[in-house]
Parts: C-alpha cells; structure tokens; sequence
C-alpha cells in the first residue's frame, strides 16, 4: 500500500513563506507525476503546481512567480516552496501522485493534507 503524508502547513503572516513536503512510502516502482492541490473553505479543489518524472513543471496562474515545485526521487518526496504568500492562499494544500507500484499497477493516491493559513 503506497501512502503520502504532507508536512510544513501553519500559520503564516501576509509576505511570508511556508515550505511544504510530502513524502510517499510503500511499495512504489516509479512516479509519473506529483502535484499538489488545495481547498480552501466553500471552494472546489484546485491544482497549485505539478511536476512530471522528467522535471516538466506545471503551475495555476495564481501562484505563477511565488511557489516553486519539486521533487527528490531518491527520498520520495515532493515539496512546494511558498514565497510571497497571501490570504487568499488560505486553503488545505493536499499532495497527489500518480504512479505505478511493486506490482505494475498503476494509481492515483492522495494524502490528508495540510493546513495553511495566511493573516493579512
């Protein structure tokens, strides 16, 4: 059974900056891609930022400039720089992989999440 868990959310003033990471454990053959989402109250999720196998990046215009998305393949893990944050990156940030396992086969696992709250 392959599992992601997020890690880095809080509390953060308007300007500031969080570091987010999600790793994945279980048995993973390879990645294909990884992303992270989020939701903020009353909202339909959103893609943040997605990163392929091969480095190829991806990212919402509203976040264009300020985060930054990677990976390190050796650990598992993805992470999501955020620089410049503001209130409306209120929201639970959630990591999403699509991958193939142990066995070929392919999916799309998910993780809980993690909270992020900017104050103005």
């Amino acid at each position: 059974q392959v599992q992601l868990v997020e890690s880095g959310g809080g509390l953060v003033q308007a300007g500031g900056s969080l570091r987010l990471s999600c790793a994945a454990s279980g048995s993973i053959f390879s990645f294909n891609v990884m992303g992270w989402y989020r939701q903020a109250p009353g909202k339909q999720r959103e893609l943040v930022a997605s990163i392929t196998s091969v480095g190829t990046t991806n990212y919402a215009d509203s976040v264009k400039g300020r985060f930054t998305i990677s990976r390190d393949n050796a650990k598992n893990t993805v992470y999501l720089q955020m620089n410049s944050l503001k209130p409306e990156d209120t929201a639970n940030y959630l990591c999403k992989a699509n991958l193939r396992d142990s066995w070929s086969r392919y999916l799309e696992v998910w993780g809980q999440g993690t909270l992020v709250t900017v104050s103005s």
